[in-house]
């Protein structure tokens, strides 16, 4: 059914005068469902674990199952059957195997573009981003996320760049567009103390109205009358298990949930509804690092963000939630053996991420104190060859750029020796060509068929809040 032809036609109305007229004895039996089917999304929500593959999703399940008695929430809602559910080909157009940029374009644009662009077509168009597709139409338009706020994934949702990288000059287009809630890290982009041009971005955004906050309180105080930019650290946030056992962090940076929350909050009332994009950035850059607290914490929080915009949409009903991921990344998954449970289970007592750990160590270090360190992190002795291999990486470290491993630190190693005490394996670093997740609650969840392209998505949000696609 089309939709905006059904709604432009005028049949809802007739069916309804009929079903609904006085000399109708079944006018009370009126079909639910075909109000819900052609009811307007005036809201959209799309929460993104950016870099999921389908065994973080499983092991996340099971890491909350066998903590707290009770899974996660997006499994939950598969096992309640409250959302409609599909995979999805991530595909960019130059590979089978995408990067964030052209997964987050491909929705932002209904394009698929070339590894690394922003929403610029392969001969070098500039297609105009869903968001302020959204915004022309009188709806409000935000990102959430826990890495730079300019990073892909949500600059895939606003902006034009040929380039991902150019993350300063992102920054300048989301003040140029307007949006009305941008929170997550980025701190280099916005600071004249790390800008290249030596601009201040932070005072830019205060001049054009907006509310510019740096903590968690600072956050929840804002009021919800005015834009907000909330950037709460350098680069990405902290990882959710490194925050949480610093009380300094857990102060300071807020959670994804709590971004959220507070962003629905600043958009709920707009007239005309609002759209907004939640990433669990770091979920990636754990998979990039082998890194299963990182990985299993931060998609624990990520489902965090589900459950408010879950809450949200329940009570609203005008709303709807699409939960999903851009890409597969590193494929972990629970290893068979007699002590799976067991292994798996010690998870729940990690202090910190291998980041952590891998950065408290030099050449300098001693064995024992590397055995110390990740004793306290992990709750595992490991052995005295195990800890030597890990410190023989110092001795030639380099600054080589990298994104996610810029030291060149022993982040797959101490993946491998982990692997012993916690029976969680992973096939690489790197993203990998996976169909991914996807899942719809509210109106317009009726329009996702069971297999999709990643460009599709693009026109199934138009549709359900009935925006034309004349731009």
């Amino acid at each position: 059914m089309d939709r905006r032809k059904f709604f432009r036609n005028g049949s809802l109305f007739a069916i309804g005068s009929s079903l609904l007229s006085p000399f109708d004895l079944n006018a009370t039996s009126l079909d639910q469902d075909l109000i819900n089917t052609n009811k307007k999304a005036k809201n959209i929500i799309i929460v993104v674990s950016d870099g999921m593959s389908t065994g973080t999703l499983n092991m996340a399940d099971l890491y909350l199952s066998r903590k707290t008695g009770k899974g996660s929430q997006w499994l939950q809602l598969y096992k309640e059957n409250k959302v409609n559910r599909a995979l999805m080909d991530m595909a960019s157009a130059n590979s089978i195997v995408t990067d964030s940029a052209a997964a987050s374009s491909s929705w932002g644009s209904g394009y698929r573009v070339k590894n690394g662009a922003l929403n610029m077509g392969v001969n070098g168009e500039e297609h105009l981003p869903i968001w302020q597709k959204f915004k022309s139409v009188g709806k409000m338009a935000g990102c959430v996320t826990t890495v730079p706020i300019t990073h892909a994934t949500p600059a895939g949702f606003c902006v034009n760049s040929k380039s991902r990288n150019d993350q300063e000059g992102i920054a300048e287009k989301y003040l140029k567009h307007g949006f009305d809630v941008m929170m997550g890290g980025g701190n280099n982009y916005f600071s004249p103390e790390y800008r290249k041009d030596k601009k201040d971005m932070y005072q830019a955004f205060a001049t054009n109205g907006y509310q510019v906050v740096k903590t968690r309180d600072e956050m929840l105080q804002a009021t919800n009358e005015l834009p907000i930019l909330g950037v709460f650290y350098n680069d990405g946030l902290p990882y959710t298990a490194d925050r949480n056992s610093s009380k300094e962090l857990t102060e300071k940076i807020p959670t994804l949930g709590e971004m959220t929350q507070k962003a629905i909050d600043r958009m709920k009332n707009n007239e005309e509804g609002f759209v907004l994009q939640v990433e669990a950035g770091k979920v990636d850059w754990a998979a990039h690092g082998n890194d299963i607290a990182g990985l299993i914490y931060d998609q624990a929080a990520h489902d965090e963000a589900v459950k408010v915009a879950i809450d949200f949409a329940e009570k609203d009903q005008n709303t709807l939630v699409i939960i999903t991921t851009d890409h597969g990344n590193a494929n972990p998954g629970v290893i068979y053996g007699k002590k799976a449970n067991q292994q798996f289970d010690s998870i729940q007592h990690y202090k910190h991420t291998n980041e952590w750990i891998l950065n408290g160590f030099g050449k300098e270090t001693s064995i024992a104190q590397i055995k110390e360190r990740i004793e306290y992190a992990n709750n595992m002795v490991i052995t005295n060859e195990e800890a030597s291999l890990l410190l023989s990486y110092y001795n030639n470290l380099n600054a080589e750029n990298g994104i996610y491993n810029p030291r060149h630190l022993p982040f797959n190693e101490l993946a491998q020796i982990q692997k012993q005490y916690n029976s969680v394996g992973w096939i690489s670093m790197n993203h990998s060509s996976d169909y991914v997740e996807l899942a719809m609650f509210g109106p317009g969840s009726e329009l996702l068929n069971p297999f999709i392209k990643n460009t599709d998505l693009h026109y199934l949000m138009l549709e359900a809040a009935e925006v034309e696609n004349n731009f």
